[in-house]
Formats: C-alpha cells, sequence, structure tokens
C-alpha cells in the first residue's frame, strides 16, 4: 500500500498551451498512512487522485504503488487493491445487495451483511421493506445521499482494499447522516493506506501528514498542528 508520487506534472490536455493542472509535484505515502490532501476548488486535488488510480497518465514524472510504475500493471490488477468513495457515489439500478456485491463478487451474504453494518448502513436496510432485496433506482435516485454514501462505504468495506481513496465523502450528505458516515470512515481507514481529498478539516486533522494544493503545487505540508 505504498504511494510515491514523483515530480508529476500534468494537464488534462496535452496539446494546449494552457497551464497544467499539476506541476512537478511530489510526496509519498507509506504503508498504512493516512494522507490529507487540502486546497481550494479547481487547485489539482481530485486530480491527484485520478492519477493514483490510472485513469489518466501523467506528462511527465511517474507514480509507483510498492515500487512499481503504475504504467507497467494492469488496470485490472492495479483497482484490484484500491476502493473510491466520491462525492457522489454510483449506484447501479438493481437491489442494495448486488450494489454491495460490486466490492467483491465472491462475497456471502453474511459477508454484505457484516459490510453493510461497519459502513452504519444495516439499520436502515432492514428497515426497508424489501431489506436488501430493494431496487435502488438509477443512479440510487430512491435512497438519501446519506444512505448513498453508507452503500458505497460498505462496498468499499466488502472490497477490503490496501489502498483507500477518500474524495470530498461527506460534501453531498444530510447533516444528520454526516457523523455516522464519518465513523464508518474512520473504521474504513483502520491499518489501509488512505488518501483522503477534504475541505473540511475534520475529515483530515488526524492524518499522519496534510497536503495544501495551490494552483496545482503542493504549497505547504506537514501535520495539522504544523500546518495552524
Amino acid at each position: 500500500g505504498g504511494i510515491d508520487v514523483e515530480n508529476v506534472t500534468f494537464g488534462y490536455d496535452a496539446e494546449s498551451s494552457e497551464e497544467p493542472v499539476l506541476r512537478d509535484v511530489s510526496f509519498s505515502v507509506a504503508p498504512g498512512e493516512q494522507v490529507g490532501i487540502v486546497g481550494p476548488s479547481g487547485s489539482g486535488k481530485s486530480t491527484v487522485l485520478n492519477l493514483i488510480l490510472r485513469l489518466y497518465d501523467p506528462q511527465e514524472g511517474r507514480i509507483l504503488i510498492d515500487g512499481s510504475d503504475v504504467r507497467d500493471v494492469t488496470q485490472r490488477s492495479l483497482r484490484a487493491h484500491m476502493a473510491t468513495v466520491t462525492q457522489e457515489p454510483f449506484l447501479f439500478n438493481d437491489t442494495i445487495k448486488n450494489n454491495i456485491l460490486y466490492g467483491r463478487l465472491d462475497a456471502s451474504q453474511e459477508d454484505i451483511v457484516e459490510a453493510a453494518a461497519a459502513a452504519n448502513a444495516h439499520g436502515f436496510i432492514e428497515s426497508l421493506p424489501k431489506g436488501y432485496d430493494t431496487i435502488v433506482g438509477e443512479r440510487g435516485v430512491k435512497l438519501s445521499g446519506g444512505q448513498k454514501q453508507r452503500i458505497s462505504i460498505a462496498r468499499a468495506f466488502l472490497a477490503n482494499p490496501r489502498i483507500l481513496l477518500l474524495d470530498e465523502a461527506t460534501a453531498a450528505v444530510e447533516p444528520e447522516s454526516e457523523m455516522l458516515i464519518q465513523r464508518a470512515l474512520e473504521r474504513l481507514q483502520l491499518g489501509r493506506t488512505a488518501v483522503i481529498v477534504s475541505h473540511r478539516l475534520s475529515m483530515v486533522r488526524d492524518c499522519s501528514q496534510i497536503l495544501v494544493v495551490l494552483d496545482g503545487t503542493i504549497d505547504e505540508h506537514g501535520t495539522h498542528d504544523d500546518l495552524m
């Protein structure tokens, strides 16, 4: 679960004369370490996660996972060791059970319930007339933002990844769900490498290091107390 980002420069349009989104960004995350990334909108925070997932390749520099360049392994094998929880979780127009099962297709019903409980989702699922067999609708339209997010977290628990990528995971949920989601995310991070993008100080306060990204570069880094 170790991550090394080395001198990465990246722009979404490599042929454009516009300034790249990230410029000469370098940092390391030790296995099992939690690192926060903060900064204003448009500064390049989410782009860092996209590059770790290898949704894009940098124009310059490289990204290593446990010493291997992500370009030297298949995307399938890379992503098998990662899970993401984003601001807008994607749910299929299927049952709650199958949406959680997407995290690990060979999981048992017991595994699914255990993951849902860890994500603080089992209670609300059981209260639904059809429980885990409830159809969530297109993109989860039949559920609240907090309920969708907890199903997304349950999926991540089931996947049991080495690396966890959180992108504004509590930004679009109702206030009454936020504490439940934050506690579930804290459990999910235990023993895992985590990179956490957030505008909310409470999400990154306990990280071993926080990176402050401004205009595509790391402007400052340190613990919460250092930065304050």
